[in-house]
C-alpha cells in the first residue's frame, strides 16, 4: 500500500503528496474516518483525489492510503432487488449498521457474505472453459436465473466443482490455467470505468418494444439502442422512464436515480416494490437492481454512479439477458463533472462544463449495444440506455442535452406545453426522431403486420400536416378552412387524442400490444379514408365529424387485448354505417 499526506481539501476534492506509486482511477482511504476516494489526476507525487464522502472537518497532514486497486464492483448473486448508492455500498446494509443518520467511513460488503445460494453446476470436471463460460447457475429469484460465468480473463480446465449451498465467499469450482490451480467463487469484481468485453456487436435491427404507442408507433428504439428523454420539470420524464421499467421488453432493469431530489429518489425506492411485474405477477423488485444517489449526497458519488450502474447492467448482458437501463438524470452527473474540473482549475468549456463532456458522455452511451457475448457459444445480450436529461427551463440547446444529441439515436423531447395540457407521454411528435425507424422498419413489417410501415408515415404525415394548417386557423380562424382541411384536422385530433395520449394509471390503456396498435392505426385512418371518400361524394363535414362510431373509436384503447378483434370488426361496422347515413342526409 501507498501512503500519501493531504496537503489541501477543497470540498470533495483532496489534494495528497508521496503518492509517487499508485496509479490513476486507484481507490484510496482519506483520513483515520477512512474515507473512499479515486484519484483522478497524478502530477508526480502528487495526487487529486475524488473524495465520495463529506469531507467536512479533514485537514492538511491527514493521511491517505491508496488501496492499489481501480474502483470496481462485486457482481454476484445477491445484486437483484439491492439498493445500492452510487458506489454500490448496499444502502439496507448501512442502515442497520449506522442507523438512519449515515455516518461516514462505514465500510459494507457490496454483496452479503452471510447469505447462502444454493449452486447448480452446468460444466463437469474436465470441461475446458474459456472466459464468459457459463459454470453453473444460481436461482436467485422466481424470474431471474443467475448464471455463474467464467471471469473473462480467465480459462481452463475445470479440475473441481461441486453442488451445494455456498456464500459468495467460498470456493466453488477449481480451473486449471496451465500455470496453476485457480480457485474460483460466485463473484467475481470488475473495474468500473472499463466496459466489459463481448465477442462482437449486432446490427440494431431488432426493437425493444415498450407498449408505450408514441414510443413504438413513430419513434421506436432498438434493442441495445441509445436513447434521451430530455425535459423541463413537471414534464413527466420519471414516469416514462418508470413506464419502460414495467412494460419494456427487457429481462433485468437497471435503474440509476443520479443526483436526484430526495422525495423523488424516495417514490422509486417505495413504488418499485410495490409494482406488480406484468409478465409473472410478482414484486418488479425481483428483476431490478436500483442505485439511489440523491441530489443531497456528495457530489462526487454522482460521477461513479453510472459508471456502476451500466457495470451491474453489462453483468447481467454478459448472461444473455437483455437489460434496460434508466439514468436519471446526466445532467446532474455532468454536474458533478463541472464541479470536479472546476476545483481541478481546469480549464471551462461551455457553461462552465469541462471540455471533455462530450468524450465522458460518448464513453457511457457507447458500452450500450445487442452483442454476442463472451464465451464458446454464439450467445446474445443486449443493453439499452435511456438516459434522462434535465436541461434548466427545458432549454435543450444546453450543452449536456446538445452533448447527448450528438451521441445517441433517439430523441424522445419532452415538452411542458403538452404536460400543461394533460397530455401525457408529453412526447413532442414534431421534435422527437428515432434514426432506428428505417432499420427497424422490416422487423415490424414482417411482425406486426405487411402495412406497419405504411400506417406510421401516414400518421406521420397528418401531424405534420395539422402543424401548417394550426397556422392558418390562428390568423383566419376555423370558419376559413375547407371541409377536406377541417377533416385532417379532426384525423389529426383523433390521432392525437385517441392514439398518441395514453393514460398509465388505466389498467388496460397503461400497456398497448404492437398487434392492438395496428388496429388503433387501421381504425384512425379508416375513419379518415371514408370521411374523405364521403366529402367528396357530396357529404357535410358537420354530420361526419358528429358520427357516433367516434366515440368508439376514441374508446377502443380501453379495449381488453382479448375482446379487442371483435371490437375492431363492430366498430367498422357502424362505421361504414355512420358514412352511409351521412351520404343519404338521414337524421339521427
Amino acid at each position: 500500500m501507498t501512503e500519501g499526506t493531504i496537503t489541501k481539501v477543497a470540498g470533495p476534492l483532496v489534494i495528497a503528496e508521496g503518492l509517487r506509486d499508485a496509479n490513476m482511477f486507484d481507490v484510496v482511504r482519506v483520513s483515520d474516518k477512512h474515507l473512499i476516494g479515486e484519484i483522478i489526476e497524478m502530477h508526480g507525487d502528487k495526487a487529486s483525489v475524488q473524495v465520495y464522502e463529506e469531507t467536512a472537518g479533514l485537514g492538511p497532514g491527514e493521511q491517505v492510503v491508496s488501496t492499489g486497486k481501480p474502483l470496481s464492483v462485486e457482481l454476484g448473486p445477491g445484486l437483484i432487488g439491492s439498493i445500492f448508492d452510487g458506489i454500490q455500498r448496499p444502502l439496507a446494509e448501512i442502515m442497520r449498521v449506522s442507523g438512519t443518520n449515515l455516518q461516514r467511513g462505514v465500510e459494507v460488503p457490496s454483496l452479503s457474505r452471510e447469505k447462502k445460494w444454493h449452486f447448480t453446476p452446468t460444466v463437469q470436471v474436465g470441461d475446458q472453459v474459456v472466459g464468459g463460460d457459463e459454470i453453473g447457475f444460481v436461482q436467485e429469484t422466481a424470474i431471474v436465473r443467475h448464471k455463474i460465468m467464467l471471469p473473462p480473463k480467465s480459462a481452463g480446465t475445470v479440475t473441481e466443482i461441486t453442488e451445494g449451498d455456498f456464500t459468495v465467499d467460498d470456493t466453488v469450482y477449481k480451473i486449471d490455467n496451465g500455470s496453476g490451480t485457480e480457485e474460483l467463487t460466485l463473484k467475481q469484481s470488475w473495474p468500473v470505468r472499463v466496459g466489459r468485453p463481448y465477442k462482437r456487436k449486432l446490427s440494431p435491427d431488432i426493437p425493444l418494444v415498450t407498449g408505450q404507442r408514441v414510443i413504438d408507433t413513430l419513434f421506436p428504439i432498438a434493442k441495445g439502442g441509445v436513447a434521451a428523454v430530455p425535459g423541463p420539470f413537471g414534464s413527466g420524464k420519471t414516469v416514462v422512464q418508470h413506464q419502460l421499467a414495467k412494460w419494456a421488453a427487457a429481462d433485468i432493469i437497471v435503474y440509476i436515480g443520479c443526483g436526484e431530489r430526495g422525495n423523488e429518489m424516495t417514490d422509486v425506492l417505495n413504488e418499485f416494490p410495490e409494482l406488480k411485474d406484468p409478465r409473472t405477477g410478482n414484486s418488479l423488485m425481483e428483476r431490478t437492481v436500483l442505485i439511489a444517489n440523491t441530489s443531497d449526497m456528495p457530489v462526487a458519488a454522482r460521477e461513479a454512479s453510472i459508471y456502476t450502474g451500466i457495470t451491474i447492467a453489462e453483468y447481467f448482458r454478459d448472461m444473455g439477458y437483455t437489460v434496460a437501463l434508466m439514468a436519471d438524470s446526466t445532467s446532474r452527473w455532468a454536474e458533478a463533472l463541472r464541479e470536479m474540473s472546476g476545483r481541478l482549475e481546469e480549464m471551462p468549456g461551455e457553461e462552465g462544463y469541462p471540455a471533455y463532456l462530450g468524450s465522458r458522455l460518448a464513453q457511457f452511451y457507447e458500452r450500450a449495444g445487442r452483442v454476442i457475448v463472451s464465451g464458446s457459444g454464439e450467445t446474445e445480450g443486449a443493453l439499452s440506455v435511456i438516459g434522462a436529461v434535465s436541461p434548466p427551463g427545458g432549454d435543450i440547446s444546453e450543452p449536456v442535452s446538445q452533448a447527448t444529441l450528438r451521441i445517441v439515436k433517439v430523441f424522445w423531447g419532452l415538452d411542458s406545453g403538452l404536460a400543461y395540457k394533460r397530455h401525457f407521454p408529453a412526447i413532442n411528435w414534431l421534435t422527437s426522431y428515432s434514426l432506428y425507424a428505417d432499420s427497424l422498419a422490416d422487423w415490424f413489417n414482417q411482425t406486426a403486420g405487411q402495412d406497419w410501415g405504411k400506417l406510421r408515415g401516414r400518421l406521420m404525415a397528418i401531424l405534420q400536416e395539422e402543424a401548417k394548417l394550426e397556422e392558418i386557423v390562428k390568423l383566419v380562424g376555423m370558419d376559413a378552412l375547407s371541409a377536406p382541411d377541417r377533416l385532417k384536422l379532426e384525423a389529426a385530433r383523433s390521432i392525437r387524442e385517441d392514439y398518441l395520449h395514453q393514460n398509465a394509471f388505466d389498467d388496460t390503456d397503461t400497456y398497448t400490444s404492437l398487434d392492438k396498435q395496428i388496429l388503433m392505426m387501421r381504425l384512425i385512418l379508416a375513419f379518415y379514408d371514408q370521411s374523405q371518400a364521403a366529402l367528396e361524394s357530396g357529404a357535410s363535414i358537420e354530420r361526419i365529424v358528429s358520427m357516433p362510431s367516434r366515440e368508439r373509436i376514441g374508446r377502443f384503447k380501453y379495449t381488453p387485448e382479448d375482446q379487442r378483434d371483435a371490437e375492431y370488426q363492430e366498430i367498422i361496422a357502424e362505421l361504414t354505417s355512420d358514412i352511409e347515413k351521412a351520404l343519404q342526409g338521414e337524421e339521427e
